[in-house]
């Protein structure tokens, strides 16, 4: 027969309460007495049942996170990174993680939360692709349930997050396109009301100003932060009578859907016209030419949010609410050539000229 909680007791001479919250490991419990039980339950092979463990606490031991999708299935390596940061990092704790899918601000998404809120299906929430006005961030503040946030919003409510600074870094890529001597630089967007496209279009903006170029509205054109709008963007991009020389996707596979585009049109990337990206997955490294990209370490933010938020359910939470990273400029072949203009010249450039 299996060994019980109450054959741990008696052998011990301990009360069966004792027993329980030493392994447990309520602070009540002398650590002393904490350490006897855990041998004892060891080598007796006494396994705890995890289903009456969690009715004592009044938790699930299980945390969840939303990812954004308008088609149910993901083809994003960025998602891949963050799932398998979140769940090593619960796993490592003793959590599990529970993963869902919704269209962002749709009616869907609001019951999905409300679900997971109100029955105490998790006990915590990972956010992602932060929005401005962000309706999960009140909902979940108003219900009380713990979260923390791989992003920022403009809300006045605090939470824990990690953080990108991604408007200095899109600015930086802008400076590094302009070195290289592009004066019309393109950019494909992600969609609107998203604290991303808000902060990475700004640091666009911020990057022509420190070259002393002007803003072009027509250089600017709204993605999903998928293959296909990029793809759709850089066409729309390269059909206009002055395109750029340069396009910029808001990620990575914006970029690489832009790439096609490029291709398709009979130019080469890299050489006629450069484009560059965000996330630093590995399908950037893998694209031809290879993507430049800025990147971020996916896994480890995942992993060190999904500690952060055990530690708020568990009652151990540090003192670091709030981390901002910097993400570093991979340059790849995609913006490797520079453009040279002799004055008074024209200068073929692959199978298109350019005055």
């Amino acid at each position: 027969m299996p060994v019980t909680i109450r054959d741990v007791a008696r052998k011990l001479k301990l009360s069966i309460t004792t027993v329980s919250r030493a392994l447990d490991g309520y602070s009540d419990v002398a650590a002393s007495t904490r350490e006897r039980v855990v041998l004892a339950a060891r080598t007796m092979g006494y396994e705890p049942s995890r289903a009456a463990r969690q009715l004592r606490r009044r938790r699930t031991d299980i945390i969840g996170t939303v990812l954004p999708t308008d088609e149910g299935h993901f083809a994003d390596a960025y998602f891949s990174s963050f799932l398998a940061g979140l769940g090593d990092g619960a796993t490592s704790l003793g959590f599990d993680l529970l993963v869902s899918t919704a269209r962002p601000d749709s009616e869907a998404e609001r019951q999905l939360y409300a679900r997971w809120a109100h029955g105490r299906i998790v006990d915590g929430i990972v956010l992602n692709r932060m929005r401005l006005r962000d309706r999960r961030v009140q909902f979940l503040a108003r219900e009380g349930i713990p979260f923390v946030a791989h992003g920022r919003t403009r809300l006045d409510i605090d939470f824990p997050y990690v953080d990108m600074d991604s408007r200095a870094a899109f600015c930086r890529l802008v400076i590094h396109l302009t070195e290289r001597g592009h004066r019309r630089i393109g950019y494909i967007g992600a969609p609107m009301g998203t604290t991303l496209q808000a902060d990475r279009q700004a640091g666009c903006r911020d990057g022509l100003r420190a070259a002393g170029l002007a803003s072009d509205d027509l250089l600017v054109v709204r993605g999903d932060l998928t293959r296909q709008g990029g793809y759709l963007g850089a066409k729309r991009l390269l059909t206009l009578k002055k395109p750029p020389t340069a396009i910029i996707g808001a990620n990575d596979l914006t970029a690489i859907g832009a790439m096609r585009a490029v291709h398709e049109a009979g130019l080469e990337v890299g050489r006629d016209v450069a484009v560059a990206g965000y996330d630093g997955t590995e399908d950037a490294a893998h694209a031809q030419p290879p993507l430049t990209t800025l990147t971020q370490p996916i896994y480890e933010i995942a992993h060190q949010l999904a500690e952060m938020l055990i530690g708020r359910i568990a009652g151990t939470e540090t003192g670091i609410r709030h981390v901002i990273l910097k993400p570093e400029l991979v340059v790849r072949g995609s913006t490797q050539y520079e453009r040279r203009r002799p004055r008074g010249k024209e200068v073929r450039t692959g199978r298109r000229l350019f005055p």
